[in-house]
């Protein structure tokens, strides 16, 4: 299939460095969305390990939340991506996902764990729907060279809302009861309905009416199959973040009493997207510049020796932060490049289907290394469950560093206005 060009209107010549601007409307409206839909994200998650202490749940529960709901949510994935590519729309999908992901609030009302898993499985649905298709969107709104600024700064705006929720949550523990806190989180999720219904832009592309799944899978270049296969096994170690909060509550709270211990271990955890938030669009933009696929493998590495640090660290404050620090580090690297490389490697018609591969992958890696880290965790011990994830991580970063990937085609990229123009050439990384 070629790549679709703007739908009823000229290709631009190709533009001069001052009409090639990255930092478009759609980039500063899925900024905004990150930004408040990660708001009440993270407000949530920050919380969630504490009020789950309160229902006698521990790492297999809390395991099991965030691996059923990542596994749900690539049930949406694949199919709403490539369902986007087909009608050649967009937006109409991340308007619907965002109200769906915005009933994460609804965590007030629960009596029991099992009923965390059905709301958080629900809300993840609309979050795996519209994750790929705001990633083919933001993809396909600036130029093909400025892939990781935009996704650099689409990452720091939403980290910027992991700090805010978080913070949010953490003024409020020990002052208000744990599920009026989730109650807040309704107010960022209301104003990212806002902003999906008004402010976001479609950019014009054919449909494809006659697309198919199996066909649209078929049609990815083969380097991007081979890409998609190192996120896949570094995926099988790459567990929810929740469990670094929960491992350093373990860690602090005979010291410190489960209070204090849950005010600092989220305390780390904003620190933890401090780091995220500052380092995404610098990385983002010396991506830009250096071998994505190389720093990529790097982001995969620290990954690892943060998982064999929570082997050996000791529980005080300090270096607890050093590990939440490294951990801010490596999500900032990963979370822009594993997606500015996709779109090197994707031409623009099948972007919204390559996207959706991507996010299903580590979704199922999600599920199985949540589970599988959290029974090691429980069942044999914690060295187990940390050793099985940074074996795992590790592996993904070799195979990034010596599987060979090709050159990377990029498709076409845009002029200011989102409009495809032709003038992108191929690139290898």
């Amino acid at each position: 299939m070629g790549a679709q060009r703007g739908a009823g209107r000229p290709l631009s010549t190709v533009p001069s460095p001052m009409t090639r601007r990255w930092l478009t409307r759609n980039v500063i409206a899925i900024g905004a969305l990150s930004l408040f839909s990660d708001m009440g994200h993270e407000l949530t998650t920050a919380v969630l390990p504490l009020f789950l202490a309160t229902f006698g749940g521990g790492a297999i529960a809390l395991g099991t939340i965030e691996g059923v709901s990542d596994a749900a949510s690539s049930l949406l994935k694949l199919w709403m991506s490539v369902y986007s590519d087909r009608i050649g729309r967009r937006k109409p999908i991340l308007a619907v996902s965002y109200v769906v992901t915005a009933m994460m609030g609804s965590f007030a009302f629960v009596t029991a764990w099992w009923q965390m898993v059905v709301i958080r499985t629900v809300a993840w649905m609309g979050r795996g729907a519209r994750g790929p298709v705001r990633d083919a969107l933001l993809s396909e709104s600036v130029p093909a060279e400025a892939h990781g600024r935009a996704f650099g700064f689409e990452g720091a705006m939403d980290t910027l809302g992991a700090v805010l929720g978080p913070a949010i949550a953490f003024s409020l523990v020990g002052v208000i009861a744990l599920r009026h806190i989730f109650l807040i989180a309704f107010i960022p999720g209301a104003i990212t309905v806002g902003f999906a219904l008004f402010v976001i832009q479609d950019i014009p592309r054919a449909p494809q009416p006659g697309l198919r799944l199996r066909a649209a899978l078929r049609d990815l270049p083969r380097p991007f199959w081979r890409y998609v296969a190192a996120v896949g096994v570094f995926g099988m170690g790459n567990f929810a973040h929740t469990l670094l909060v929960f491992r350093a509550v373990v860690l602090l709270t005979p010291a410190r009493g489960a209070v204090a211990a849950g005010r600092t271990a989220i305390a780390l955890y904003i620190f933890h997207n401090v780091v995220y938030a500052a380092a995404s669009y610098p990385l983002g933009a010396l991506g830009d510049r250096i071998n994505k696929r190389l720093l990529l493998a790097v982001g995969y590495a620290c990954f690892a020796a943060m998982c064999l640090g929570f082997l050996a660290v000791p529980p005080t404050v300090v270096a607890l932060g050093a590990l939440f620090g490294l951990a801010g580090l490596y999500i900032a690297i990963v979370g822009t490049m594993e997606r500015a490389l996709a779109a090197d490697l994707l031409p623009l018609a099948n972007r919204g289907a390559g996207y959706g591969a991507l996010a299903t992958v580590n979704s199922f890696g999600d599920l199985l290394s949540s589970i599988v880290v959290g029974l090691l965790w429980t069942r044999v011990s914690i060295a187990a469950g940390f050793g099985y994830a940074a074996v795992f991580t590790f592996a993904g970063s070799a195979a990034l560093v010596f599987a060979p990937t090709g050159r990377t085609p990029q498709g076409p990229s845009t002029d200011e206005q989102g409009i495809p123009d032709s003038s992108t050439r191929a690139v290898s990384q």
